[in-house]
């Protein structure tokens, strides 16, 4: 090789092999602080756990995240009404990247034998309800309070801004009020100063702790809800004919929605679901009512699909109605869009997963026609979405409790590979970001 060429690639060489040096160093650094906070994880999971909030009620929780954020020299602040914005400034110049965690609480009953077990209570939709973290919300809180210990213990190395967003209400604000993902981001959040991305994670009850997994492109289903009402005729249960009977109205819809999916929708281009939650009709088993009610969800991970499921359900109840000779009112909300992962951002950071939960344990999926409004800062910025294991060791995934059910249970031995696979995305994607190969 002539000494000029030489001359040109040893600098080179030497600059790659530091970089490289230091990136390990960093890595070890932090597997070493997260897996030394595992008990500390599990102690604020479960703290959280036992005193659920529902959505733009977090008020406990509010103070909780505050309080810790403030103990680590980090600014916090209140947004949207009981969330906490987070703001942890390095000392070496950098993007800035934006990390989220949900924090409210469902209306269900806990059934699940642990010592930790909720046993709150909150008002929803006018009355008093049981209160449980149903959804693993209190595990996000815990891996995103972990993640802001370890960075702000980093912050001599640590490249650009992180920002924290705890986020209250991301099932959904209570009626008639806004929240979640919308009023933080209408309250300035993604400003001041301008988040680059923004990465978060969704614990999964049937995955097995330890594991990541992620889907580059649609992954979550946009969730829109529909409000059905019928008003027929009422009249006695002996002589129907002298009526015009809303339930029957109803059970056809019912069935007509499903054949929308199975008979009208192009399932092969992407999945799409109607289900009915609520149908209500009547007080009594000999008087045929006046009027019945269906609410339900659509799940869809297009967008042309989405505008044709809402016209041909608009199409199918006025046509069913009219057959009958009643009257019908149908709304339809959405309420999140599609939770997107911006490729380019996936592949840029799916390397930090593997160095956070070990190549063997972090794969691809397919899509989830579950929803998360994480999609709002996503149509904002590069985003990216993944699913941490909290199911335990050797269980049979078919036997784990669903989400948002009573008996929702989740292994939080391993909450530590969650803050591992944030703090090496924030360094990896500052690295990445300002490495002369993406200038």
């Amino acid at each position: 090789m002539p000494i000029l060429k030489k001359a040109i690639l040893l600098p080179l060489v030497w600059v790659f092999t530091s970089a490289t040096a230091q990136d390990a160093r960093m890595q070890a650094q932090i597997a070493q602080r997260s897996t030394a906070l595992q008990a500390k994880l599990v102690e604020w999971r479960r703290h959280i756990h036992q005193n659920p909030e529902l959505g733009n009620r977090e008020v406990k929780t509010q103070a909780y995240v505050m309080e810790h954020l403030r103990k680590l020299g980090i600014e916090a602040v209140p947004v949207a009404k009981t969330g906490v914005l987070g703001i942890l400034k390095g000392e070496k110049p950098g993007p800035c990247i934006a990390i989220r965690a949900d924090m409210d609480g469902l209306p269900v009953k806990e059934r699940a034998d642990v010592p930790f077990k909720s046993t709150a209570t909150g008002e929803y939709n006018g009355g008093t309800v049981p209160v449980m973290h149903a959804c693993g919300h209190d595990s996000h809180v815990s891996v995103l309070m972990g993640t802001a210990e370890v960075l702000a213990s980093l912050k001599k190395d640590l490249p650009g801004t992180v920002k924290f967003f705890f986020q209250p209400s991301e099932e959904g604000p209570p009626a008639d009020e806004e929240g979640g993902a919308p009023l933080m981001i209408k309250e300035g959040v993604m400003e001041n100063p301008h988040v680059d991305a923004v990465i978060g994670l969704h614990i999964a009850s049937s995955l097995e702790i330890g594991q990541l997994k992620y889907k580059s492109g649609a992954f979550m289903a946009s969730s829109d809800w529909f409000k059905i009402r019928i008003k027929g005729k009422q009249t006695h249960g002996s002589t129907p004919w002298t009526g015009i009977d809303p339930i029957v109205i109803g059970a056809q819809i019912v069935n007509g929605l499903q054949a929308i999916v199975s008979r009208q929708e192009n399932i092969v281009q992407a999945p799409c679901v109607i289900t009915v939650g609520n149908f209500k009709s009547g007080v009594r088993s000999n008087i045929i009512p006046e009027e019945a009610f269906l609410d339900g969800t659509i799940r869809t991970l297009d967008s042309k699909m989405q505008q044709d499921i809402w016209a041909r359900i608009r199409k199918l109840c006025q046509a069913t109605a009219e057959a009958w000779g009643a009257q019908i009112d149908v709304q339809i909300d959405n309420k999140t869009l599609v939770t997107y992962n911006d490729p380019g951002l996936v592949k840029m950071l799916m390397p930090s997963l593997q160095t956070a939960a070990g190549a063997d344990n972090v794969s691809e999926i397919g899509w989830v026609t579950g929803s998360e409004d994480f999609s709002f800062f996503g149509e904002k910025v590069p985003a990216f979405f993944f699913n941490l294991g909290g199911m335990p060791k050797g269980m049979d995934p078919a036997k784990a409790a669903p989400h948002h059910t009573p008996d929702f249970y989740i292994d939080d031995s391993a909450l530590d590979v969650g803050v591992k696979a944030f703090c090496n995305m924030v360094f990896d994607y500052a690295r990445l970001r300002t490495s002369p190969a993406k200038k």
